[in-house]
């Protein structure tokens, strides 16, 4: 079903056939002779759109769709009339009506705006239960999301270190979420009150990180025009993460081990000694404990616990709940209306091997968000996505897919062949492929393929 329609009109004859209509579009039809009665069926819960005459005797349109909307502030309210004037639409739509439709009415209009209504109403009730998901969430479950059996440990292994207020290294890929998981052992610490302080090892010049680091006085080498406190110092009583630890320099290796021995740090151009009480968190793509570039004595020092982030293809279950968080959060930012995701969605997303793991799936997330756009060719087979003039020549599979992912592949490979010697006429494309206009359609939608890309003149 698409959705339920509450569907108000005194007119028997018309009642009768917009019902007809609405369930041979696959919608569930309420139906009322009276706008008294289908106030009874409107909760806070009711997952549909409400479509009423206004000219009605007793209670018009007009007051139901007040009266409605009292009860529940966001539904989608589509008045229909065959008295209706400019100035009743305009009043009805500043009053807050989704939409005017006047007798008679073309009934694919009809079911055109009510669909899009019912995407609207599912959509607030999707936020309403998302919002509430995340508000029943509490401490480290509202952090690091996910229902993994390796998620979950991560967040038991983390509250764990996180009262011991010892050094931590933490081990992931790029993109899993390294700094996320030192923030939260920064913020249920005892330490919490004071700074967390990351920097990144591998993106500070080799010349620089020394000086980021501990700091120096001025006119310690050229260009140090005034004092400056480095990341050890504004980190005391805190945490500092030491991000992509192991790239930092042999040499500057040294004087971290000998800060965290004495606790006290030494700014360049200085003779003086600034204790420092702080906890370290490193994170590393590697396992220093056989990186050949990395100090053991240093290793052993900070190695005190460690925290094993699982990649995102190895948590395949948490992909869904991942996605759609990032996805609203970016959609309530930036006042957008959010696609449902489809199952055949999720799908891809789970088929896909996401080496840029959550951090990629943050990127595709937000853009799903912005342009409502999931195309099957970026997620499962990105090279193919690019018009290429060859692709005719190979339909192959590639066989390191799922089956289903390999399906996708091979249609979209034979479609793009079809509008190509056909030059993008659709009806040629259809008569070439034995499908239906909607199906062609359907398909050209799930996996973003452009017919102008193919086009030589007018489609025919």
């Amino acid at each position: 079903m698409r959705g339920t329609v509450l569907l108000v009109d005194d007119d028997p004859m018309i009642r009768q056939s917009t019902e007809q209509w609405l369930k041979m579009a696959n919608f569930e039809v309420i139906v009322c002779d009276r706008a008294e009665a289908a106030l009874s069926y409107l909760d806070e819960q009711f997952a549909g759109v409400l479509v009423s005459d206004v000219k009605m005797p007793g209670m018009d349109g007009l007051e139901l769709m007040s009266r409605a909307r009292q009860q529940i502030a966001e539904l989608p309210v589509i008045l229909i009339t065959g008295h209706g004037d400019v100035d009743m639409a305009i009043g009805a739509m500043r009053d807050g009506a989704y939409d005017f439709i006047e007798k008679p009415f073309n009934p694919e209009r009809l079911v055109e705006t009510i669909s899009r209504a019912c995407e609207k109403r599912q959509l607030t009730l999707e936020n309403y239960r998302l919002q509430q998901n995340l508000a029943s969430r509490t401490g480290i479950d509202s952090k690091i999301i996910g229902i993994s059996p390796s998620i979950q440990k991560l967040r038991r292994d983390l509250l764990k270190c996180a009262a011991l207020n010892t050094n931590v290294i933490i081990y992931g890929e790029t993109g899993t979420g390294k700094e996320l998981v030192a923030q939260c052992l920064h913020e249920f610490s005892a330490r919490a009150e004071c700074n967390f302080v990351p920097i990144n090892c591998g993106a500070i010049p080799e010349s620089l990180i020394e000086s980021e680091l501990f700091g120096h006085e001025a006119g310690a080498f050229t260009g140090a025009i005034k004092k400056r406190i480095g990341k050890f110092e504004y980190a005391d009583g805190g945490t500092l993460l030491l991000d992509e630890i192991e790239s930092m320099p042999a040499q500057l290796q040294v004087k971290i081990l000998r800060s965290l021995q004495e606790g006290v740090i030494e700014p360049l151009g200085s003779n003086r000694q600034v204790p420092v009480d702080l906890r370290i968190v490193a994170a590393s793509k590697v396992d220093l404990a056989v990186e050949d570039n990395f100090r053991q004595d240093l290793y052993y020092r900070l190695n005190v616990s460690s925290l094993y982030l699982p990649p995102l293809r190895e948590r395949q279950e948490d992909i869904p709940l991942l996605f759609e968080h990032y996805a609203r959060q970016a959609a309530a930012q930036h006042e957008k209306s959010l696609r449902r995701i489809t199952d055949q969605d999720i799908r891809n997303l789970q088929q896909f091997q996401w080496p840029g793991n959550v951090r990629e799936l943050k990127n595709i997330a937000v853009r799903y968000a912005l342009d409502g756009s999931l195309p099957v060719a970026d997620i499962l087979f990105p090279q193919a996505n690019t018009y290429n003039p060859d692709l005719s020549s190979d339909l192959q599979s590639d066989t390191s897919l799922s089956l289903s992912a390999q399906v996708a592949n091979f249609e979209y490979k034979v479609i793009c062949q079809a509008l190509r010697k056909h030059r993008g006429s659709m009806k040629a494309v259809m008569d070439m492929l034995d499908l239906p206009r909607r199906t062609l359609n359907q398909k050209m939608v799930k996996y973003d393929i452009n017919r102008t890309d193919f086009m030589d003149g007018e489609d025919t």
